[in-house]
């Protein structure tokens, strides 16, 4: 017997493993991300809401993940001609070369309030 799950029904079953504490955003972009892969593969997929768990993470931003991975800050604290930036400038640049260094490790998926990361 099989039954046939919606966008909503994935997200609510992810939410519902209380090990994983995923946030409505991230099981909702999770679950879409899911029934995309099970489209462009063809290949039908049993929902395991364990092994999902152990395949991804969530965090509230691209440091967060990629320090988490032992990526180090690279952005400078010092403009071109010495004169320290402002720290939310250098907090921009590291969010953006993070993102970046997770994309070249791993699967991304980016959604309102933080990005999902695959082991």
């Amino acid at each position: 017997m099989k039954m046939t799950l919606n966008t909503y029904e994935i997200a609510d079953a992810l939410r519902n493993d209380t090990n994983a504490k995923w946030s409505y955003n991230g099981a909702r972009a999770l679950a879409e991300y899911l029934e995309e892969y099970e489209e462009s593969t063809g290949e039908e997929m049993e929902l395991d809401v364990c092994a999902i768990r152990g395949d991804f993470y969530e965090y509230e931003s691209a440091f967060e993940a990629a320090t988490d991975r032992g990526w180090e800050p690279e952005a400078s604290i010092l403009d071109d001609d010495d004169n320290i930036r402002p720290d939310d400038e250098v907090m921009e640049e590291n969010e953006e070369l993070a993102l970046k260094w997770l994309q070249n490790d791993s699967q991304v998926i980016e959604f309102d309030g933080g990005l999902i990361v695959s082991r």
